[in-house]
Order: C-alpha cells, then structure tokens, then sequence
C-alpha cells in the first residue's frame, strides 16, 4: 500500500505506536475513528504540500520517439487522510474499532470458514467493480460484527473505497426520528443507496411492521438494481425451511422455556424479511451460517473474569 512508505523510522523500524500502518485507530464516544500517527504527520516527501513532480517517459510520435516529461500527482500523504476519511464515514460501532481479520477467534470450523469468505472478499475486491457480497448468520457473540468491522476497515484504509455500517433497528429509529422533522424515509435511505460497499447488521431484527419491510425492501433493491455490494449479519438461521423440532424434555412434558428456546432455534431469516427480500438474498450473497452451539465469546470472556474478580475482590487481572 502505498501510503505506508511514510510509517518506517529514520533508522529502519516500524513505529512503536502504529507498527507502520500510518494511521491510529481508536474509541471516540460510540464509534471507531482514525487519525494519522505521529511519525507520518510530517510528510518528507511532498513537504505538507499534498502533491509531487513525477518523471514519466512516453512516446507521442515515431519521429520524436521517447520523451521524459514531469506530472503532478497526489501524495501518498493526502492519500492516507482520503482513506482516514473514509473509515471515518464508516461508522463503525466503538465496540468494533480495533476489529481486524488477524485477532478474529474461532471456536467452531464454520467461523473460520466465515473469516475465510470475508477475508476473500476483502482482499480480492476491485473497487468499482461488482462482487458478490456475504451474509454471516449465528448466535449472538460469535463475532459476526467483528468480520463485518474488519471488512470494511480493510476496503476503507486499505482501497480507499467508500463504505457504511448500518444497525437495522437504529435506522429504523432514525428514519422515525426524520419524519418528526420533516425529513423523508427516502432522504435517509439515499445515501446508503449509494455507497459502494453497504454493511447492514442485525437483518431480520425488529418488529415486522410494514414501515420496517418497506423501508428495508426499498433500500435493498435501490442496490440490487443499481449492481451495489451489500454484505449482512443476522441472528437468524439462513436454512430455507424449519427443520423438525427434537424435545430434549421427558415424551409427553415441555416447559416453557423449552418451547421459546425451540421457536428461537427454528427462526428463519426468509421468514423475517419475506420471499422477495431472501430471494435477492440468494442472489447477493454467500451464505455463511454459524451452528446454534458456537459459544457466545462476551458470555465467555465474561465467565473467565468473574471468578478472578471475585477472587480479589473486585480488582481485575486479566487483559482486555
């Protein structure tokens, strides 16, 4: 990446703070912002002007034949601030900041495989172009956020391609909030119409009502016609029919809980967003679905800390 020629020191290292990618990702209230780091606020190539003199050679005509000429082209250094710019306007959840391919935990092989579809998709993507997006579908905390977050942030830093992050239910809230103000649905659903790489999270979450399926139909074929890369997570399962259900409970007694529990587990995204939307679906994306046992790693890393905090009583020892 061209933008990193700036990262090493003097001496030869990588810097100790953004181990040479230029950039520093952090916490800024609920969302995940990036600045340029220290070492490369200077820029020693174009010297803070943003642009440089490069030396071409070419052939305008057999008689002359080759000629070197000089064009101004934009720095590396301007290019660093486009890309930070453009993870700015993901607006990626704080929760997901330091999100990266490389510090991504699987427990179950269908996580790897999950990793391994995005990190395809990351790495090969031609901006511009048209690719088939993805749609990670597993229980809540096996890191389908995480994947989502490391995708964009890679197309973002590393290609300088325009992206957004969208949680379903907080652009439903936003919409609402936009009627109060005399604001269109359409006014909101535009802009993420129209960026090249849309992430939309929690698909299938909210309450079904006609103003949820509308706007969530409207938004996914202003896309799909226009030939737009969406990429999906969602908590519900991507298998076209309900399988049949199997009591763990005594023949003949189920409890409450164990008839909830098997409703949650048989909950289909096509039913939560309708024949029309799941069929584009079909069509968008590779389906990715993690099983119903891949542990939930909050709950996890949550457990493990809770006896060492009891233990010396409330102080914490582990690392985050």
């Amino acid at each position: 990446m061209a933008v990193r020629e700036m990262a090493p020191k003097a001496n030869g290292e990588a810097c100790g703070v953004c181990g040479g990618r230029t950039y520093v990702i952090e916490r800024r209230g609920d969302q995940a912002q990036a600045r340029i780091c220290a070492c490369s606020e200077h820029c020693s190539v174009c010297g803070g002007r943003g642009h440089v003199l490069v030396e071409r050679e070419g052939e305008f005509s057999q008689k002359m034949g080759p000629r070197r000429y000089e064009v101004m082209e934009t720095c590396t250094c301007t290019k660093l601030r486009q890309r930070i710019a453009r993870f700015d306007a993901l607006g990626l959840p704080a929760s997901a900041a330091h999100a990266t391919f490389e510090n991504y935990r699987a427990s179950k092989e269908e996580q790897d495989r999950g990793r391994n579809v995005a990190m395809q998709f990351a790495f090969q993507y031609v901006p511009g172009g048209s690719s088939k997006g993805f749609i990670l579908s597993g229980p809540v905390g096996t890191g389908k956020t995480h994947l989502l977050a490391a995708t964009l942030a890679h197309l973002a830093l590393e290609l300088g391609v325009r992206g957004r992050y969208v949680e379903i239910s907080l652009l439903y809230a936003t919409i609402r909030r936009g009627f109060q103000e005399g604001k269109s649905g359409g006014e909101i659903i535009g802009p993420l119409s129209e960026v090249e790489v849309l992430a939309i999270d929690e698909m299938g979450k909210g309450r079904g009502s006609p103003f949820e399926m509308e706007t969530l139909d409207e938004l996914i074929a202003r896309r799909y016609n226009a030939g737009r890369t969406t990429l999906f997570a969602s908590n519900y399962s991507l298998e076209p029919e309900k399988r049949a259900i199997r009591s763990t409970a005594p023949t003949g007694y189920r409890t409450t809980e164990d008839s909830r529990s098997a409703v949650r587990d048989t909950e289909l995204l096509r039913e939560r967003v309708g024949e029309r939307i799941y069929s584009r679906l079909c069509e968008l994306c590779t389906f990715v679905e993690f099983p119903k046992d891949t542990p939930d790693r909050r709950r996890t890393r949550q457990e493990m800390d809770a006896p060492m905090h009891h233990a010396t009583g409330g102080g914490r020892t582990l690392g985050r």
